[in-house]
């Protein structure tokens, strides 16, 4: 295997921290792997690598090694890259994750747009309301929705999404609409149960100079975004959502507005993924596609 392979299968094996995690994300054999690892300790004359039969681990060396292969492996895709290569010319497999809030009919109708934009790219879609680990699952980047925790990931702002405060029709008519946030204590909620624990996820709103949390003790609770919506959608009670989620629901009058004047601020929506500076040229050329197309579908939601 070429000097550069090696590092290229060095530096993913080093983020996964397995072969097999590995194999699949450089769609290689894992003998391949392993092959290529042991070739390249060979030629250095040192070991890179602590095996056990559950993690693989850098060596001192090999992180010494990492630090400067990072660096040449992202001088090279910035160099391959700075001539503006066309669409064809960029290939490889490309994972993206988006939560399941943001996989409406209009975004995953608009994948075609890249995808005959990059014939070369397959493009792996995972669709989640999980939290991903973008290095240990060998996600190339992935499309958030809030503010971010601090963290090694880089984050590339593509704007600002508008929340929505809403219930459907049939509820109001039951329950009446609330007028202020003090009202809200007599109504049925829908709640969203968000990340591995489960937690309650508190609409917010923004009263005077203030902001304030709610969490509805009284209604159903959801774990999954669609189906979150749809509980709204068939008068569960009231639901807060971004409101690229419910465009469709407004527009045909589904789902109505409440307490417009207690918007919450608009909610981040960025472009997360690993590293800086080994950025292959697909996951660049998909962030900024995703930058242009987002504004353009969902622009009455989404402020930049």
């Amino acid at each position: 295997m070429e000097l550069l392979q090696s590092m290229q299968v060095f530096a993913r094996l080093a983020e996964l921290g397995s072969f097999t995690r590995t194999a699949d994300a450089l769609q290689l054999g894992r003998p391949q792997v392993s092959r290529a690892i042991q070739e390249l300790e060979t030629s250095l004359g040192v070991r890179l690598f602590q095996r056990t039969t559950r993690k693989v681990r850098l060596t001192s060396e090999g992180e010494r090694f990492y630090e400067r292969v990072k660096g040449i492996l992202g001088d090279v895709a910035q160099a391959t890259s700075m001539f503006g290569l066309p669409g064809s010319a960029m290939r490889g497999r490309l994972r993206v994750d988006i939560p399941t809030a943001f996989s409406q009919p209009a975004l995953i109708e608009s994948f075609r747009d890249f995808t005959t934009r990059y014939p070369a790219i397959e493009l792996a879609l995972g669709v989640t309301d999980r939290t991903v680990d973008l290095v240990a699952e060998g996600v190339d980047c992935a499309l958030r929705i809030g503010d971010l925790p601090d963290s090694s990931l880089v984050a590339r702002s593509i704007g600002h999404a508008t929340m929505i405060t809403c219930a459907a029709p049939r509820y109001l008519q039951e329950h009446g609409e609330p007028k202020t946030l003090d009202d809200l204590s007599a109504h049925r909620g829908v709640t969203f149960l968000s990340g591995q624990n489960q937690r309650p996820l508190p609409w917010q709103f923004i009263d005077g100079a203030s902001e304030r949390a709610y969490v509805s003790r009284h209604g159903i609770t959801v774990n999954e975004s669609n189906a979150y919506v749809e509980c709204g959608v068939a008068g569960f009670g009231i639901l807060q959502a971004p409101g690229i989620t419910l465009d469709r629901y407004l527009a045909d009058g589904s789902l109505v507005e409440v307490l417009r004047r207690y918007r919450p601020r608009p909610r981040p929506v960025s472009v997360l993924y690993p590293s800086r500076s080994h950025l292959a040229p697909q996951v660049q050329a998909f962030i900024e596609w995703m930058r242009v197309q987002l504004p353009q579908l969902f622009g009455q939601w989404l402020e930049r």
